[in-house]
């Protein structure tokens, strides 16, 4: 499932130890699955997540369902490491975010309800793959994790706003659009104006600042799992330098790095991470493209 749906965060878990590789995908594969069971058509969504939600529960109580397989992965991964209950429930939380959205019938009034929801879908991977990881530092290097997620999901909404404006959601607070004077429906014409520019560009200097916080934090990750992390970290900011290459144009067509740019990135992540002056010193957010 994580090779299959998200080729960025499948090779950056390869750098973990082949003793946590499994817990990390099996986090990913329970996070993957309830996002799907959202925007899968023919179901009611709700109760699809409340039956996640159960499900994830037994898990983390030992019990998984026969034949959930998803659960199963779940189960081994809490029985090993000290995953945290609470960050899948504001994941649950996260995923009814997108249900009130669907239908239009909910947009996010300030980038405070944004950075929320960011939180809930993107911050809690931080929360959940740290204790896989291991780290020090205490709630700093959590808070660095939590704010390392939420640029990544921000990445994911910059990148997709044109295919979610097609399942009838638009994540771009209206206190931002009534600032740069953006309408939506210069968004629904696709009509990619020098203000929906300035907007893209901001939000994308506002990810690039969470992801220099969050990076400082990578130090304090124990054994290889920084340079999982930091693989990830350069794999998602590469979506960004892309979308600038675009003039922000995320109306047509999505951002998407390469796979010799990714194989480019990889490799200079991993040799960063594992030379330790440099590693201390790693600000992601403040490179230039390649």
């Amino acid at each position: 499932m994580t090779r299959r749906h998200s080729q960025t965060f499948y090779l950056g878990s390869l750098f973990f130890p082949a003793s946590q590789r499994p817990a990390v995908w099996a986090v990913y594969a329970a996070c993957r699955e309830v996002d799907d069971l959202v925007d899968e058509p023919g179901r009611d969504p709700a109760a699809a997540v409340e039956d996640w939600w159960a499900r994830v529960q037994a898990a983390f109580a030992g019990r998984a369902q026969p034949g959930d397989l998803v659960g199963a992965g779940l189960a081994w991964a809490a029985a090993r490491y000290p995953l945290d209950l609470a960050a899948f429930a504001d994941l649950r939380a996260g995923m009814e975010l997108d249900l009130r959205m669907d239908g239009g019938h909910h947009r996010y009034a300030t980038l405070d309800e944004l950075d929320h929801y960011c939180y809930c879908v993107g911050g809690v991977i931080g929360l959940m793959i740290a204790p896989i990881s291991g780290y020090s530092g205490g709630q700093e290097t959590v808070q660095r994790a939590l704010r390392l997620g939420r640029a990544m999901q921000l990445t994911n909404i910059l990148r997709d706003v044109g295919e979610d404006w097609g399942r009838g959601r638009l994540y771009l607070p209206r206190d931002l659009l009534d600032r740069f004077g953006v309408s939506q429906d210069e968004i629904a014409a696709g009509q990619v104006t020098p203000q929906y520019r300035a907007l893209i560009a901001h939000l994308s200097a506002r990810a690039r600042q969470d992801y220099a916080y969050g990076c400082a934090g990578l130090a304090q990750l124990h054994g290889r799992g920084r340079w999982a992390v930091a693989v990830a970290a350069d794999l998602y900011e590469g979506i960004l330098d892309e979308l600038e290459r675009r003039g922000y144009d995320n109306l047509s067509g999505r951002a998407v790095v390469g796979r010799g740019r990714k194989l480019r990135l990889t490799a200079r992540a991993a040799l960063r991470q594992s030379i330790p002056r440099r590693s201390s010193a790693r600000k992601c957010g403040t490179r230039s493209p390649l």
